[in-house]
């Protein structure tokens, strides 16, 4: 190789290099840790962190968060959630450990915890994914309760308002932008449609890795719809050798690209979390450009070091973290300036 060409080689190389090095808010090792969507990740990182910060397994302190934030009235995940357009709230739910064992739950009428039931899955059948009457039905068999059919205050308040206008139209971002009261908005002037996902993933003292997802999906929707949240893959995938990812947004678009497996992936190439997530937004945006600028996408990850990471493709996508040394929410990057 000459002079010439060994220069060339050289910067390239260096190029390279720094493209895998892509810039990451974490330290190098940072385990136990948990890492959450939206601002509400505070409360179920601190619920998971009773487990992670005990040398618990990553699993269990998932699960924990999940369904601490399910048992909130004044939420959009769990029965305390938005409606379909038919006045009735179904759940999604899954959850996967660091063997790759996973189970999931779609349009889940009358139960509390639908990522416990989702784990109940997992544990206990060779399936992965049940829906409607037959999740109940096994949800039913397997000790859960069957809760009354009845809307929460706030909910009723929501669906009785959205019935004027009809329409529906999700808006970039609603999470940060309902409130705290007892009647949160659940769409605007607009005809705006409310949503919320808890999306969280974990890395415990151990090193391994698991994630869950839970949430009453996009309000008013079609009955029957489901999202990204409770499809593995799509809302959440965990790779022990490589990391766990989750999403939080239009499902839809989410499910079009296989985002957090395909996050992982990236991740499993050496790019850091953060611009593991970066390359899945911007597969998104590059299927349509114009519609992405509509649209909100979030995705979370962290690798096996507990390095950790976001990007969205809009602004406004927050995450909470929690580690021994951290507790906040940070502001993601974003792809698309409007």
């Amino acid at each position: 190789m000459n002079a010439m060409n060994r220069k060339k080689f050289l910067q390239l190389s260096s190029l390279g290099l720094a493209g895998l090095s892509f810039r990451n808010p974490s330290p190098l090792s940072n385990k136990p840790i948990v890492i959450s969507t939206w601002e509400s990740g505070m409360q179920v990182n601190a619920e998971a962190w009773k487990v992670l910060s005990t040398n618990g397994k990553a699993i269990d302190a998932v699960e924990t968060g999940a369904r601490h934030i399910e048992n909130e009235l004044n939420c959009c995940v769990g029965l305390g959630g938005y409606p379909d357009r038919d006045g009735i709230v179904t759940l999604d739910a899954c959850i996967m450990d660091e063997k790759s064992n996973c189970g999931a739950v779609a349009a889940l009428e009358q139960i509390k915890h639908p990522v416990s039931v989702a784990r109940k899955i997992m544990e206990s059948t060779p399936h992965v994914l049940l829906a409607g009457a037959g999740a109940q039905q096994f949800a039913l068999e397997n000790g859960f309760t069957k809760e009354p059919a009845t809307l929460s205050e706030s909910a009723d308040h929501a669906y009785r308002d959205w019935l004027k206008t009809s329409q529906y139209k999700p808006i970039i971002n609603i999470e940060n932008k309902k409130g705290n009261g007892p009647f949160a908005p659940a769409f605007f002037e607009d005809g705006s449609a409310n949503h919320d996902t808890m999306g969280l993933i974990a890395l415990d003292t151990k090193g391994d890795l698991s994630g869950a997802v839970t949430t009453s999906g996009m309000a008013f929707k079609l009955h029957g719809r489901v999202g990204d949240s409770p499809i593995i893959g799509a809302g959440l995938f965990v790779d022990n050798e490589a990391g766990a990812a989750t999403s939080s947004g239009v499902g839809e678009e989410v499910i079009r690209i296989c985002g957090t497996h395909l996050v992982v992936e990236f991740m499993r190439q050496g790019y850091s979390p953060e611009l593991a997530c970066k390359k899945a937004v911007e597969r998104i945006v590059k299927r349509d450009p114009a519609k992405a600028r509509e649209l909100q996408v979030g995705f979370i990850a962290v690798n096996k070091k507990g390095q950790y990471g976001a990007y969205a493709i809009q602004k406004g996508f927050v995450y909470s973290v929690k580690t021994d040394q951290v507790n906040k929410v940070f502001d993601s990057k974003y792809l698309v300036e409007v």
